[in-house]
Protein backbone atom coordinates (compact mmCIF):
# COMPACT_ATOMS: atom_id res chain seq x y z
CA UNK A 1 0.00 0.00 0.00
CA UNK A 2 1.44 2.96 -1.09
CA UNK A 3 1.45 6.14 1.18
CA UNK A 4 0.10 10.19 0.65
CA UNK A 5 2.90 12.61 1.00
CA UNK A 6 1.04 14.88 2.91
CA UNK A 7 3.86 17.19 3.15
CA UNK A 8 3.94 17.68 -0.02
CA UNK A 9 0.28 18.69 -0.16
CA UNK A 10 0.19 21.38 2.44
CA UNK A 11 3.52 23.17 0.78
CA UNK A 12 2.07 23.57 -2.11
CA UNK A 13 -1.13 24.60 -1.35
CA UNK A 14 0.34 26.91 1.18
CA UNK A 15 2.80 28.43 -1.59
CA UNK A 16 -0.54 28.91 -4.12
CA UNK A 17 -2.58 30.83 -1.30
CA UNK A 18 0.25 32.75 -0.75
CA UNK A 19 0.62 33.69 -4.28
CA UNK A 20 -3.20 34.39 -4.65
CA UNK A 21 -3.12 36.82 -1.70
CA UNK A 22 -0.52 38.61 -2.49
CA UNK A 23 -2.10 39.71 -6.18
CA UNK A 24 -5.45 39.56 -4.26
CA UNK A 25 -4.00 42.14 -2.00
CA UNK A 26 -2.97 44.75 -4.90
CA UNK A 27 -6.01 47.36 -5.51
CA UNK A 28 -5.72 46.82 -9.12
CA UNK A 29 -6.96 43.17 -8.34
CA UNK A 30 -10.31 44.10 -6.81
CA UNK A 31 -11.20 46.66 -9.66
CA UNK A 32 -10.63 43.53 -11.92
CA UNK A 33 -12.85 41.27 -9.83
CA UNK A 34 -15.19 44.44 -10.21
CA UNK A 35 -15.00 44.64 -13.63
CA UNK A 36 -15.72 40.94 -14.28
CA UNK A 37 -18.80 40.61 -12.01
CA UNK A 38 -20.05 43.62 -13.51
CA UNK A 39 -19.39 42.34 -17.51
CA UNK A 40 -20.93 38.84 -16.33
CA UNK A 41 -24.24 40.75 -15.09
CA UNK A 42 -24.44 42.98 -17.70
CA UNK A 43 -23.98 39.90 -20.11
CA UNK A 44 -26.45 38.08 -18.70
CA UNK A 45 -29.40 40.40 -18.61
CA UNK A 46 -28.93 40.94 -22.48
CA UNK A 47 -28.93 37.33 -23.27
CA UNK A 48 -32.65 37.36 -21.85
CA UNK A 49 -33.56 38.86 -24.41
CA UNK A 50 -31.19 37.91 -27.25
CA UNK A 51 -31.41 34.23 -26.82
CA UNK A 52 -34.88 33.62 -27.40
CA UNK A 53 -34.81 35.02 -30.64
CA UNK A 54 -31.25 33.78 -32.10
CA UNK A 55 -32.09 29.97 -30.92
CA UNK A 56 -35.63 30.72 -33.18
CA UNK A 57 -33.50 31.40 -36.05
CA UNK A 58 -31.07 28.42 -35.47
CA UNK A 59 -33.51 26.08 -35.24
CA UNK A 60 -34.56 27.11 -38.96
CA UNK A 61 -31.66 25.29 -40.47
CA UNK A 62 -32.75 22.17 -42.10
CA UNK A 63 -31.29 19.15 -43.33
CA UNK A 64 -27.98 18.80 -40.97
CA UNK A 65 -28.97 17.80 -37.19
CA UNK A 66 -25.10 17.55 -36.00
CA UNK A 67 -24.43 21.38 -36.77
CA UNK A 68 -28.02 22.60 -35.56
CA UNK A 69 -27.06 21.17 -32.29
CA UNK A 70 -23.79 22.74 -32.07
CA UNK A 71 -25.04 26.37 -32.76
CA UNK A 72 -28.32 25.94 -30.54
CA UNK A 73 -25.38 24.78 -28.27
CA UNK A 74 -24.09 28.03 -28.54
CA UNK A 75 -26.83 30.47 -28.59
CA UNK A 76 -27.62 29.01 -25.39
CA UNK A 77 -24.52 30.74 -24.10
CA UNK A 78 -25.62 33.76 -25.26
CA UNK A 79 -24.26 35.11 -22.02
CA UNK A 80 -20.44 34.08 -22.07
CA UNK A 81 -20.65 35.00 -25.75
CA UNK A 82 -21.69 38.78 -24.64
CA UNK A 83 -19.60 38.40 -21.51
CA UNK A 84 -16.25 37.57 -23.55
CA UNK A 85 -16.84 40.66 -26.00
CA UNK A 86 -17.04 42.88 -22.70
CA UNK A 87 -13.98 41.91 -20.84
CA UNK A 88 -11.80 41.90 -23.86
CA UNK A 89 -13.14 45.53 -24.60
CA UNK A 90 -12.69 46.32 -20.87
CA UNK A 91 -9.08 44.95 -21.21
CA UNK A 92 -8.20 47.17 -24.17
CA UNK A 93 -9.04 50.10 -22.39
CA UNK A 94 -6.95 48.71 -19.63
CA UNK A 95 -4.34 48.50 -21.85
CA UNK A 96 -4.34 51.21 -23.44
CA UNK A 97 -4.53 53.71 -20.00
CA UNK A 98 -2.34 51.86 -17.67
CA UNK A 99 0.22 49.15 -17.15
CA UNK A 100 -0.46 45.98 -18.55
CA UNK A 101 0.04 43.87 -15.45
CA UNK A 102 -3.00 45.80 -14.00
CA UNK A 103 -5.34 43.68 -16.32
CA UNK A 104 -3.76 39.93 -15.53
CA UNK A 105 -7.38 39.02 -13.95
CA UNK A 106 -8.99 39.83 -17.11
CA UNK A 107 -7.10 38.42 -19.49
CA UNK A 108 -6.74 34.96 -17.47
CA UNK A 109 -10.71 35.29 -17.07
CA UNK A 110 -10.89 36.03 -21.22
CA UNK A 111 -8.53 32.50 -21.59
CA UNK A 112 -10.46 30.56 -19.17
CA UNK A 113 -14.22 32.16 -19.90
CA UNK A 114 -13.13 31.09 -23.71
CA UNK A 115 -12.02 28.03 -23.07
CA UNK A 116 -15.17 26.50 -20.99
CA UNK A 117 -17.20 28.40 -23.55
CA UNK A 118 -15.35 26.63 -26.64
CA UNK A 119 -15.77 22.89 -24.76
CA UNK A 120 -19.09 23.04 -23.66
CA UNK A 121 -20.01 24.19 -27.33
CA UNK A 122 -17.94 21.42 -29.05
CA UNK A 123 -18.78 19.14 -27.33
CA UNK A 124 -22.67 18.80 -27.78
CA UNK A 125 -21.84 16.42 -30.67
CA UNK A 126 -21.22 14.24 -28.35
CA UNK A 127 -24.92 12.80 -27.69
CA UNK A 128 -24.04 11.44 -24.08
CA UNK A 129 -24.61 14.53 -21.93
CA UNK A 130 -23.12 13.22 -19.05
CA UNK A 131 -19.80 12.30 -21.19
CA UNK A 132 -20.00 15.45 -22.83
CA UNK A 133 -20.24 17.80 -19.29
CA UNK A 134 -16.85 14.96 -18.15
CA UNK A 135 -14.98 16.17 -21.29
CA UNK A 136 -15.55 19.66 -21.37
CA UNK A 137 -14.78 19.96 -17.30
CA UNK A 138 -10.93 17.83 -18.56
CA UNK A 139 -10.49 19.85 -21.41
CA UNK A 140 -11.30 23.16 -18.73
CA UNK A 141 -8.87 22.37 -16.00
CA UNK A 142 -6.26 21.11 -18.28
CA UNK A 143 -6.26 24.46 -19.82
CA UNK A 144 -6.38 26.14 -16.49
CA UNK A 145 -3.75 24.85 -14.94
CA UNK A 146 -1.89 25.28 -17.77
CA UNK A 147 -2.45 28.91 -18.00
CA UNK A 148 -2.36 29.51 -14.03
CA UNK A 149 1.27 27.64 -14.33
CA UNK A 150 0.20 24.78 -11.85
CA UNK A 151 0.28 22.15 -13.57
CA UNK A 152 3.52 20.04 -12.85
CA UNK A 153 2.90 20.37 -9.21
CA UNK A 154 -1.14 19.43 -9.37
CA UNK A 155 0.60 16.26 -11.51
CA UNK A 156 2.58 15.80 -8.32
CA UNK A 157 0.18 16.02 -6.02
CA UNK A 158 -1.77 13.41 -7.85
CA UNK A 159 0.98 10.90 -8.24
CA UNK A 160 1.89 11.04 -5.08
CA UNK A 161 -1.44 9.40 -3.88
CA UNK A 162 -1.07 5.91 -4.99
CA UNK A 163 -1.17 2.21 -4.44
CA UNK A 164 0.84 -0.88 -5.07
CA UNK A 165 -0.50 -3.66 -6.60
CA UNK A 166 2.39 -5.79 -6.56
CA UNK A 167 4.83 -4.57 -9.85
CA UNK A 168 2.19 -1.96 -10.44
CA UNK A 169 1.86 0.98 -9.22
CA UNK A 170 -2.15 2.79 -9.27
CA UNK A 171 -1.75 6.75 -8.86
CA UNK A 172 -4.60 9.14 -8.58
CA UNK A 173 -2.49 10.61 -11.87
CA UNK A 174 -2.63 7.70 -13.54
CA UNK A 175 -6.25 7.15 -13.21
CA UNK A 176 -7.69 10.33 -14.35
CA UNK A 177 -5.07 10.09 -17.21
CA UNK A 178 -6.77 6.69 -18.34
CA UNK A 179 -10.04 7.98 -18.19
CA UNK A 180 -9.23 11.02 -20.06
CA UNK A 181 -7.38 9.21 -22.68
CA UNK A 182 -9.53 6.27 -23.31
CA UNK A 183 -13.10 8.44 -23.25
CA UNK A 184 -11.00 11.19 -26.16
CA UNK A 185 -9.87 7.68 -28.51
CA UNK A 186 -13.15 5.81 -27.73
CA UNK A 187 -15.38 9.19 -28.98
CA UNK A 188 -12.79 9.65 -31.59
CA UNK A 189 -13.65 6.22 -32.79
CA UNK A 190 -17.48 6.84 -32.92
CA UNK A 191 -17.02 9.65 -34.64
CA UNK A 192 -15.11 8.36 -37.55
CA UNK A 193 -16.48 5.20 -37.32
CA UNK A 194 -20.08 7.12 -37.94
CA UNK A 195 -18.78 9.04 -40.47
CA UNK A 196 -17.18 5.80 -42.48
CA UNK A 197 -20.50 4.42 -41.63
CA UNK A 198 -22.89 7.00 -43.68
CA UNK A 199 -20.55 6.97 -46.42
CA UNK A 200 -21.17 3.70 -46.52
CA UNK A 201 -24.68 4.33 -46.43
CA UNK A 202 -25.00 6.74 -49.14
CA UNK A 203 -23.42 4.48 -51.80
CA UNK A 204 -25.72 3.02 -53.99
CA UNK A 205 -23.61 0.52 -55.73
CA UNK A 206 -23.52 -1.64 -52.47
CA UNK A 207 -26.57 -4.13 -51.50
CA UNK A 208 -28.03 -3.08 -47.92
CA UNK A 209 -26.51 -6.27 -46.05
CA UNK A 210 -23.05 -5.33 -47.12
CA UNK A 211 -23.99 -1.84 -46.03
CA UNK A 212 -24.83 -3.15 -42.45
CA UNK A 213 -21.79 -5.40 -42.03
CA UNK A 214 -19.06 -3.31 -43.13
CA UNK A 215 -20.73 -0.33 -41.02
CA UNK A 216 -20.71 -2.58 -38.03
CA UNK A 217 -17.00 -3.99 -38.70
CA UNK A 218 -15.64 -0.98 -39.14
CA UNK A 219 -17.36 0.14 -36.07
CA UNK A 220 -16.37 -3.03 -33.95
CA UNK A 221 -12.79 -2.59 -35.80
CA UNK A 222 -12.36 0.97 -34.61
CA UNK A 223 -13.22 0.25 -31.21
CA UNK A 224 -11.34 -2.03 -30.37
CA UNK A 225 -8.63 -0.31 -31.96
CA UNK A 226 -8.92 2.93 -30.12
CA UNK A 227 -8.96 0.42 -26.92
CA UNK A 228 -5.60 -1.15 -27.73
CA UNK A 229 -4.44 2.43 -28.29
CA UNK A 230 -5.36 3.70 -24.97
CA UNK A 231 -3.92 1.14 -22.90
CA UNK A 232 -0.67 1.49 -24.50
CA UNK A 233 -0.84 5.17 -24.70
CA UNK A 234 -1.47 4.76 -20.75
CA UNK A 235 1.35 2.59 -20.19
CA UNK A 236 0.20 -0.85 -19.78
CA UNK A 237 1.50 -3.36 -21.40
CA UNK A 238 -0.86 -5.64 -23.76
CA UNK A 239 1.12 -9.32 -22.80
CA UNK A 240 -0.45 -8.64 -19.32
CA UNK A 241 -4.19 -9.00 -20.22
CA UNK A 242 -3.79 -12.53 -21.67
CA UNK A 243 -4.82 -13.61 -17.88
CA UNK A 244 -7.74 -11.39 -18.10
CA UNK A 245 -8.37 -12.32 -21.87
CA UNK A 246 -8.61 -15.39 -20.88
CA UNK A 247 -11.29 -14.58 -17.78
CA UNK A 248 -13.19 -12.99 -19.88
CA UNK A 249 -12.97 -15.90 -22.24
CA UNK A 250 -14.38 -18.36 -19.87
CA UNK A 251 -17.17 -15.44 -18.69
CA UNK A 252 -18.03 -15.53 -21.93
CA UNK A 253 -18.34 -18.96 -22.69
CA UNK A 254 -20.54 -19.50 -20.01
CA UNK A 255 -22.00 -16.06 -18.62
CA UNK A 256 -22.54 -14.50 -22.45
CA UNK A 257 -23.82 -17.60 -24.80
CA UNK A 258 -26.69 -16.00 -25.72
CA UNK A 259 -25.18 -12.67 -26.59
CA UNK A 260 -21.98 -14.47 -27.92
CA UNK A 261 -24.87 -16.19 -29.85
CA UNK A 262 -26.81 -13.68 -31.30
CA UNK A 263 -23.79 -11.47 -32.30
CA UNK A 264 -22.44 -14.42 -34.75
CA UNK A 265 -26.23 -14.95 -36.30
CA UNK A 266 -26.29 -11.33 -36.96
CA UNK A 267 -22.65 -11.73 -39.04
CA UNK A 268 -24.36 -14.88 -40.67
CA UNK A 269 -27.54 -13.10 -41.74
CA UNK A 270 -25.19 -10.04 -42.75
CA UNK A 271 -23.08 -12.53 -44.87
CA UNK A 272 -25.49 -14.98 -46.50
CA UNK A 273 -27.96 -11.64 -47.48
CA UNK A 274 -30.97 -14.09 -45.88
CA UNK A 275 -32.68 -10.88 -44.78
CA UNK A 276 -32.14 -7.28 -45.33
CA UNK A 277 -33.71 -3.91 -44.50
CA UNK A 278 -36.42 -3.14 -46.36
CA UNK A 279 -37.58 -6.86 -46.64
CA UNK A 280 -41.60 -7.78 -45.56
CA UNK A 281 -41.08 -11.38 -43.22
CA UNK A 282 -43.39 -13.62 -41.12
CA UNK A 283 -42.43 -15.53 -38.01
CA UNK A 284 -44.68 -17.44 -36.26
CA UNK A 285 -47.12 -14.56 -35.47
CA UNK A 286 -45.06 -11.52 -36.23
CA UNK A 287 -45.53 -10.02 -39.96
CA UNK A 288 -43.90 -6.86 -40.62
CA UNK A 289 -41.13 -5.15 -42.43
CA UNK A 290 -37.33 -4.97 -41.52
CA UNK A 291 -36.42 -1.77 -40.32
CA UNK A 292 -33.14 -2.02 -38.81
CA UNK A 293 -30.45 -4.98 -38.54
CA UNK A 294 -28.69 -4.78 -35.29
CA UNK A 295 -25.37 -6.57 -33.53
CA UNK A 296 -28.16 -8.61 -31.34
CA UNK A 297 -31.47 -8.25 -32.73
CA UNK A 298 -33.43 -6.99 -35.97
CA UNK A 299 -35.97 -4.54 -35.52
CA UNK A 300 -39.15 -5.64 -37.20
CA UNK A 301 -42.15 -2.90 -37.55
CA UNK A 302 -45.74 -4.73 -37.87
CA UNK A 303 -48.44 -2.62 -39.78
CA UNK A 304 -50.53 -1.55 -36.64
CA UNK A 305 -46.97 0.39 -35.37
CA UNK A 306 -45.89 -1.85 -32.84
CA UNK A 307 -41.82 -2.33 -33.12
CA UNK A 308 -40.48 -6.15 -32.44
CA UNK A 309 -37.01 -6.49 -31.26
CA UNK A 310 -36.53 -10.37 -32.47
CA UNK A 311 -32.84 -11.59 -31.49
CA UNK A 312 -30.97 -12.93 -34.41
CA UNK A 313 -30.57 -16.41 -33.09
CA UNK A 314 -34.13 -17.37 -33.70
CA UNK A 315 -33.74 -16.06 -37.40
CA UNK A 316 -31.26 -18.72 -37.47
CA UNK A 317 -32.94 -21.24 -35.87
CA UNK A 318 -36.48 -20.75 -36.67
CA UNK A 319 -38.56 -21.00 -39.73
CA UNK A 320 -38.58 -17.39 -41.62
CA UNK A 321 -41.14 -16.49 -44.44
CA UNK A 322 -39.05 -13.87 -46.35
CA UNK A 323 -42.00 -11.89 -48.79
CA UNK A 324 -39.34 -10.10 -50.67
CA UNK A 325 -36.05 -12.31 -50.82
CA UNK A 326 -35.88 -13.57 -54.39
CA UNK A 327 -38.03 -10.41 -55.69
CA UNK A 328 -40.72 -8.19 -53.99
CA UNK A 329 -43.56 -9.78 -55.97
CA UNK A 330 -46.68 -11.59 -54.07
CA UNK A 331 -49.06 -13.44 -54.97
CA UNK A 332 -52.66 -13.42 -53.14
CA UNK A 333 -55.96 -15.38 -53.33
CA UNK A 334 -59.75 -14.00 -53.04
CA UNK A 335 -62.55 -16.28 -52.83
CA UNK A 336 -65.90 -15.70 -53.84
CA UNK A 337 -69.19 -16.98 -55.32
CA UNK A 338 -71.93 -16.17 -57.75
CA UNK A 339 -75.60 -17.58 -57.78
CA UNK A 340 -75.89 -20.42 -60.44
CA UNK A 341 -78.07 -18.17 -63.14
CA UNK A 342 -74.64 -16.49 -63.99
CA UNK A 343 -72.31 -17.39 -66.37
CA UNK A 344 -68.98 -18.46 -65.38
CA UNK A 345 -67.37 -17.03 -68.57
CA UNK A 346 -68.62 -13.68 -67.92
CA UNK A 347 -67.94 -13.88 -64.23
CA UNK A 348 -63.87 -14.58 -65.01
CA UNK A 349 -63.76 -11.68 -67.38
CA UNK A 350 -65.55 -8.91 -64.74
CA UNK A 351 -63.38 -10.72 -61.42
CA UNK A 352 -59.97 -10.21 -63.67
CA UNK A 353 -61.05 -6.35 -64.80
CA UNK A 354 -62.10 -5.57 -61.34
CA UNK A 355 -58.12 -6.65 -60.08
CA UNK A 356 -57.06 -4.87 -62.41
CA UNK A 357 -58.86 -1.72 -61.72
CA UNK A 358 -56.90 -1.63 -58.29
CA UNK A 359 -53.98 0.40 -58.22
CA UNK A 360 -51.44 -1.77 -56.03
CA UNK A 361 -52.15 -5.09 -58.39
CA UNK A 362 -49.34 -4.45 -60.81
CA UNK A 363 -50.42 -5.31 -64.28
CA UNK A 364 -46.56 -7.65 -65.06
CA UNK A 365 -48.28 -10.54 -63.58
CA UNK A 366 -51.88 -10.33 -64.71
CA UNK A 367 -54.36 -11.82 -62.45
CA UNK A 368 -56.22 -15.29 -63.11
CA UNK A 369 -59.60 -16.44 -62.05
CA UNK A 370 -60.71 -19.92 -61.95
CA UNK A 371 -64.06 -21.68 -61.25
CA UNK A 372 -63.33 -24.30 -58.30
CA UNK A 373 -66.31 -25.54 -57.05
CA UNK A 374 -70.18 -26.34 -57.59
CA UNK A 375 -71.02 -25.36 -54.04
CA UNK A 376 -74.55 -25.45 -52.28
CA UNK A 377 -75.66 -22.41 -53.25
CA UNK A 378 -73.40 -20.51 -55.40
CA UNK A 379 -70.68 -21.04 -58.43
CA UNK A 380 -67.03 -21.04 -56.40
CA UNK A 381 -64.08 -19.00 -57.94
CA UNK A 382 -60.79 -18.17 -56.83
CA UNK A 383 -59.36 -15.10 -57.78
CA UNK A 384 -55.07 -14.31 -57.97
CA UNK A 385 -53.41 -11.06 -58.79
CA UNK A 386 -50.11 -10.25 -57.88
CA UNK A 387 -48.58 -6.90 -56.12
CA UNK A 388 -44.95 -5.59 -55.08
CA UNK A 389 -45.40 -3.79 -52.02
CA UNK A 390 -46.33 -6.07 -49.30
CA UNK A 391 -44.75 -4.01 -46.42
CA UNK A 392 -48.10 -1.50 -46.97
CA UNK A 393 -50.73 -4.69 -46.16
CA UNK A 394 -52.47 -7.85 -47.22
CA UNK A 395 -55.29 -7.40 -45.68
CA UNK A 396 -56.24 -3.94 -47.39
CA UNK A 397 -55.53 -4.95 -50.91
CA UNK A 398 -57.52 -7.61 -50.27
CA UNK A 399 -60.47 -5.68 -48.94
CA UNK A 400 -59.92 -3.47 -52.12
CA UNK A 401 -60.26 -5.94 -54.30
CA UNK A 402 -63.50 -7.20 -52.68
CA UNK A 403 -64.91 -4.14 -53.04
CA UNK A 404 -63.92 -3.62 -57.07
CA UNK A 405 -65.40 -7.44 -57.29
CA UNK A 406 -68.93 -5.79 -55.43
CA UNK A 407 -69.34 -2.91 -57.62
CA UNK A 408 -68.48 -4.50 -60.83
CA UNK A 409 -71.29 -7.63 -59.78
CA UNK A 410 -73.50 -4.83 -59.02
CA UNK A 411 -73.32 -3.14 -62.27
CA UNK A 412 -73.66 -5.98 -64.24
CA UNK A 413 -76.56 -7.51 -62.61
CA UNK A 414 -74.37 -10.80 -61.02
CA UNK A 415 -76.12 -11.39 -57.83
CA UNK A 416 -73.73 -13.07 -54.70
CA UNK A 417 -76.24 -15.95 -52.88
CA UNK A 418 -76.11 -16.26 -49.61
CA UNK A 419 -77.42 -18.83 -47.16
CA UNK A 420 -81.39 -18.91 -46.64
CA UNK A 421 -83.38 -21.38 -43.69
CA UNK A 422 -86.87 -21.91 -43.69
CA UNK A 423 -88.53 -22.08 -40.13
CA UNK A 424 -92.07 -23.91 -39.69
CA UNK A 425 -93.77 -22.65 -36.55
CA UNK A 426 -96.25 -25.18 -35.71
CA UNK A 427 -99.68 -24.59 -32.98
CA UNK A 428 -99.73 -26.46 -29.53
CA UNK A 429 -102.29 -28.63 -31.11
CA UNK A 430 -100.24 -30.05 -34.19
CA UNK A 431 -97.17 -31.00 -32.18
CA UNK A 432 -99.74 -33.38 -30.01
CA UNK A 433 -101.17 -34.67 -33.30
CA UNK A 434 -97.71 -35.50 -34.23
CA UNK A 435 -96.68 -37.16 -31.33
CA UNK A 436 -99.83 -39.37 -31.15
CA UNK A 437 -99.48 -40.51 -34.67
Amino acid sequence: MGSVDANSWLDWIVAFAHRVQGYIAQPWTFYQFAIIAGCFAVAYLLSLRIEPALEARARRIKGNPGLLRVIVAFMRRTEWVLFLVFVEIAREIILATTWPSRSYMLSLALVLGFTWLAASVLTRIIRSRAIARFVALCVFVYVATGVLDIRDSVEAALDSVAVDLGDFRLSALFFVKAIAVTAVLLWAAHLVGSFIDNRIAANEDLSPSFKVLAGKVMRIGLTVLAGLIALNAIGIDLTALTIFSGAVGVGIGFGLQKVVSNFISGVIILVDKSIKPGDTIELGDTFGWIRELRARFVSVITRDGREYLIPNEDLITHQVVNWSFSDSYIRLDVDFGVSYDSDPHEVTRIAIQAAQSVNRVIGIKKPVCWMTAFGSSSLDFKLRFWIADPQNGLTNIRGQVLLALWDAFKEAGIKIPFPHREIIMRTPVEVRKADET
